[in-house]
């Protein structure tokens, strides 16, 4: 059940210009996805981002924009797994777990996670990496994902279980990572 460099993706959902402004905890969504984005980055992890309807939603904001090497893919439907491409990328490329974050967390975070249990991936959240506009929609999401199986972690778990190792080279690119604080 551990996370592996070498078999998980990081899938990136909608962190748009116009949804991010709309959710609480903004900034410690936005530092932690960059985290995950530095470390998967470091570690040859896969990243995938999508966008929700670009044309009226805006497009992934700069910070991560810029740290993201493939462009996202756009989309109408609220699951990612409506862009046939992702599931096709990652088959392609050996990936059976996949963690995502994101927003929003019970709609399109919710709706790609049940969809990718239902195409036998094994998937995990990072539950500070996501958010929704209100509390109580985020906490049922979270409930919801867990009941199908989905595993709940955090950034900073998911940095050290894709390190592995402390004896790894990249190890003290991701101790960094760790030790960052929260931007004010």
């Amino acid at each position: 059940m551990l996370m592996q460099s070498k078999d998980t993706a990081l899938l990136i959902i909608d962190v748009q210009e116009r949804l991010i402004q709309a959710v609480h905890d903004q900034k410690q969504i936005v530092w932690n996805i960059r985290r995950l984005i530095d470390a998967a980055n470091v570690l040859c992890i896969e990243i995938t981002t999508t966008e929700q309807y670009p044309q009226r939603l805006g497009h992934t904001i700069e910070l991560i924009e810029k740290r993201i090497v493939h462009k996202p893919y756009p989309k109408m439907s609220f699951s990612c797994v409506g862009c046939a491409e992702i599931l096709q990328q990652f088959s392609k490329s050996g990936i059976s777990k996949i963690l995502l974050c994101g927003i929003e967390a019970h709609v399109c975070v919710l709706q790609t996670a049940l969809d990718l249990i239902a195409n036998d991936y094994q998937v995990f959240v990072a539950v500070d990496a996501i958010a929704s506009r209100r509390r109580i929609d985020y906490e049922f999401a979270l409930r919801r994902m867990e009941s199908v199986g989905v595993t709940l972690t955090t950034t900073e778990s998911a940095l050290f279980e894709w390190c592995h190792r402390a004896d790894r080279v990249e190890f003290k690119s991701i101790s960094n990572l760790v030790k960052e604080c929260l931007p004010e």
